[in-house]
């Protein structure tokens, strides 16, 4: 596992350094090839600038618990999605499995199954989904109301809604945080330029040669804050964003699922349900989830 886990890691990474390689190589790349002087947008005092003054007002407009997300939130950038074909074919294989079990025996023979997930030899065969834990206590908790019976599928349909919605505002903290960020930098940018700007006109003693040299490094200020914004921080945000929407769509997946099932759909039909909400990139096809079921149930047999 841990093995895994640094691969997931290594090819997450490599897309998100290539890009900035990338980046760094077309701008400066071209610059040079203009003929300009790499040596000339080396300005450490620009960079403390508009980076110190970002991560302040990073500082000023997020409590303890956002910047905490954020901070937390932050290695997701550089994870492969665990939301894979494979994940979903354990997920849909489980749900089929407890649904059928609830269907040939009642609610209450899943009880012990929904109380200690990881002591259930049910869960057992789906390490996967015992390793997501929010999904899994997502799972767990529904199938404990309805084993409750006390609330009816309008009622579970609206508290799964909610809180699903609530997860995406939670998941959009580190999002806007980044985001937000990334949107000061070309205004802290400018600010770096008007200081350059300003030690210019203090040093009108100074011959032209310097004047121009002095000139040039506060323009860098603004390129520096421009760059930062849209090529580098700006885009770690709709990174982010997208890993969140990944996960919200594999609770849409339970809800529709567990839902069907409520409404008195067989267990197949219920699964094939939720089959059909999964993203195209990883939805699997009837035949690959039928294979998978009976796989799984093979060995417990």
């Amino acid at each position: 596992m841990t093995g895994y886990r640094s691969r997931q890691c290594g090819e997450a990474g490599v897309l998100v350094i290539m890009g900035f390689i990338v980046v760094a190589a077309s701008v400066l790349g071209g610059f040079a090839l203009q003929g300009g002087h790499l040596a000339a947008l080396f300005q450490p005092t620009e960079l403390l600038i508009i980076g110190g003054a970002a991560l302040g007002a990073f500082c000023v407009a997020n409590d303890r618990r956002s910047i905490a997300a954020t901070v937390a939130a932050l290695p997701l950038l550089f994870q492969t999605s665990r939301h894979s074909k494979a994940l979903y074919l354990d997920l849909m294989a489980l749900l089929f499995e407890l649904l059928t079990k609830v269907r040939k025996e009642g609610m209450m023979a899943v009880e012990g199954d929904v109380d200690t997930p990881h002591d259930s030899a049910l869960f057992g065969r789906y390490p996967a989904i015992l390793a997501e834990a929010h999904v899994l206590e997502f799972i767990t908790d529904y199938l404990r109301l309805m084993i409750s019976g006390n609330m009816d599928a309008f009622q579970i349909e609206n508290l799964m809604d909610n809180e699903i919605d609530t997860h995406h505002e939670d998941s959009e903290v580190p999002v806007q945080a980044i985001a937000q960020m990334a949107e000061s930098m070309p205004a802290f940018g400018i600010v770096a330029a008007v200081i350059g700007v300003v030690h210019t006109m203090a040093s009108v003693g100074l011959p032209p040669a310097e004047l121009g040299m002095l000139i040039a490094g506060a323009l860098v200020g603004t390129f520096i804050g421009i760059l930062l914004s849209y090529g580098f921080v700006g885009p770690l945000a709709a990174l982010l964003r997208s890993k969140h929407a990944e996960t919200a769509r594999m609770y849409q997946c339970i809800k529709v699922t567990l839902l069907a099932s409520l409404n008195g759909y067989a267990p197949a039909l219920a699964v094939e349900f939720g089959r059909k909400v999964v993203s195209a990139m990883e939805r699997p096809s009837f035949l690959e989830l039928d294979r998978q079921v009976r796989q799984a149930r093979a060995p417990a047999k």
